[in-house]
């Protein structure tokens, strides 16, 4: 059990929360959930004993074993993957290290050391390090790291892999209380459900922060949600949760105008009859009874949702697009292999395969920003395409000293300084931060800018490569609006299962050296072609 009393934590001069008190109990799983910004990673670290509160503290059960996702891939680069697995359990890999540097000793090892050695073995079958090796390969295996690389050191992975190897490290061990930050960040769609299949079966304190919200409704019993300079505890996942926040918030706001109507007729039978003395003693039972009128305080939400609208400039011909036996290798390893499909105008087409398989790589092809080795791209008459690549960096240059507004306006001059200023009002850029430099935007800001530059160039083919990355749920959710309403012709790669659910018409799947299967229909049709309906 985690305890947590009278917590209070200010940032930057802005207040997160004031006097949290709640429990966080063994056995339940626990979305984290608020908007950027509203200090979800702080809570999480203060939970963790990284970060100290204002005031209040935090308890947990001794001798308990916490572990918490750690994302600085660089701490371990020359570790061998399996080693850095069980270095999640810290009592364990200490004991491990012991053991081989007294066996290294040879014959040269004492009486004492023998007795050590002993001690040594028990910690390691208390920490059930005999099956550690076993247990850190299925970890690996099951977030999609191949089993030709369990020996091999960090440096050989990329920054998404490596995060993998990070997440393993979390889950290794069986610890009392896990806390993740993003866990599904870098995973491909068969990991993540991998990864919902294994936390539904954890019997410790799961406290998890995602901005995927079909991976919190199948992970959480409960959601703790950072809102109104608070944190409130509700019953049931995400979904759940809102559902039960947005009822509260009703029936307060109706219980508050009611209240604020009575307030009013009692100061009316004051004002008429308080100076009446055959009446002061109702006047003054009113006013006794407006001091005990109790308002709820309605603090003011940190929830923002974007207003997101892609519109076609002028639509394309029937035939959008058509990709004939298209290919690509880098190093001479073949990337893309005889991608063929066709899309006609207004159908959205999902892009799905494990990482690595070459998605992004297809995407830029797509959206000229790299040439094919081979193949045939042949877009429809009157194509007019517009791309957001999954590397914000590619779309808004860092090196940049334009402001946001000012890199918004380069990809409309005609457009008046109020159309663009509106546009990022609503793309949630008040005025003091449309006049930020580009490169001191943040991740989701960056994000935003990106589809505001769409929304002004109104293609009718759109390009978008995990275009929720660094998207809180509440703009994943109007993204996902705006894409299903979208006329034009989509193509994209996303991780968000409830956006590829709810926007895709088609399914592509890449599979490497076998080329491709286009699907019609669906994403759920696609899995139930696919013999994956039902599968976690």
């Amino acid at each position: 059990m985690l305890t947590v009393t009278n917590v209070s934590k200010t940032y930057g001069g802005k207040r997160l929360f004031e006097d949290v008190t709640t429990t966080f109990d063994p056995g339940n799983r626990y979305g984290l959930t608020g908007a950027n910004g509203a200090g979800k990673s702080t809570f999480m670290k203060i939970l963790a004993g990284e970060l100290e509160p204002d005031n209040g503290s935090v308890t947990r059960p001794a001798r308990s074993r916490l572990s918490m996702l750690h994302q600085d891939h660089y701490r371990h680069e020359h570790d061998r993957l399996r080693d850095i697995v069980i270095m999640g359990n810290r009592r364990l890999w200490q004991a491990l290290q012991q053991k081989e540097t007294l066996l290294a000793k040879g014959d040269a090892m004492t009486d004492d050391d023998g007795m050590k050695l002993a001690e040594i073995e028990v910690a390691i079958g208390e920490e059930d390090g005999y099956s550690a090796e076993t247990e850190a390969e299925r970890l690996l295996t099951g977030l999609g790291i191949a089993p030709a690389l369990h020996e091999q050191p960090l440096t050989r992975l990329d920054s998404g892999m490596r995060l993998r190897v990070l997440l393993a490290q979390a889950l290794f061990g069986s610890p009392d209380i896990l806390l993740l930050d993003e866990p599904t960040n870098h995973l491909d769609i068969d990991s993540i459900r991998w990864l919902e299949s294994f936390l539904r079966e954890y019997k410790g304190v799961l406290v998890v922060i995602s901005h995927d919200r079909h991976f919190l409704n199948e992970v959480c019993t409960h959601t703790a949600d950072v809102d109104y300079e608070n944190i409130i505890v509700y019953p049931g996942a995400y979904d759940e949760m809102l559902q039960q926040k947005i009822e509260f918030r009703t029936q307060a706001e109706k219980g508050n105008a009611s209240k604020q109507k009575k307030i009013l007729e009692l100061q009316d039978f004051i004002r008429r009859f308080g100076a009446n003395a055959k009446k002061a003693s109702q006047a003054q039972s009113r006013r006794r009874a407006i001091d005990k009128i109790d308002m709820v305080d309605l603090k003011r939400s940190n929830i923002q949702r974007p207003f997101i609208r892609f519109e076609v400039r002028k639509p394309s011909g029937k035939l959008a697009l058509e990709v004939e036996k298209l290919g690509k290798s880098f190093d001479g390893r073949s990337v893309l292999k005889d991608i063929s499909f066709t899309l006609t105008r207004g159908e959205k087409l999902a892009i799905v395969g494990p990482n690595g398989i070459g998605k992004t790589t297809l995407c830029r092809i797509l959206a000229k920003q790299l040439e094919a080795d081979r193949g045939r791209i042949a877009p429809g008459h009157e194509v007019s395409i517009g791309y957001m690549p999954q590397h914000h960096e590619e779309g808004v240059s860092k090196q940049d000293a334009k402001t946001a507004f000012e890199w918004l306006y380069q990809w409309d001059e005609k457009a008046s300084v109020q159309e663009i200023r509106g546009l990022l009002g609503r793309m949630l850029f008040p005025s003091e931060d449309a006049d930020k430099p580009v490169k001191a935007l943040s991740g989701g800001e960056t994000a935003r800018l990106l589809m505001s530059k769409l929304t002004l160039t109104r293609d009718n083919l759109l390009i978008l490569d995990e275009p929720t990355n660094h998207l809180d749920l509440e703009s994943i959710r109007a993204l996902t609006e705006a894409l299903q309403k979208y006329e034009g012709t989509l193509v994209f790669v996303s991780h968000d299962q409830y956006m590829v659910q709810d926007v895709a018409t088609c399914v592509l799947e890449l599979r490497g050296d076998r080329g491709c299967d286009f699907f019609p229909g669906s994403f759920e049709d696609f899995l139930t072609k696919t013999g994956r309906a039902g599968v976690n």
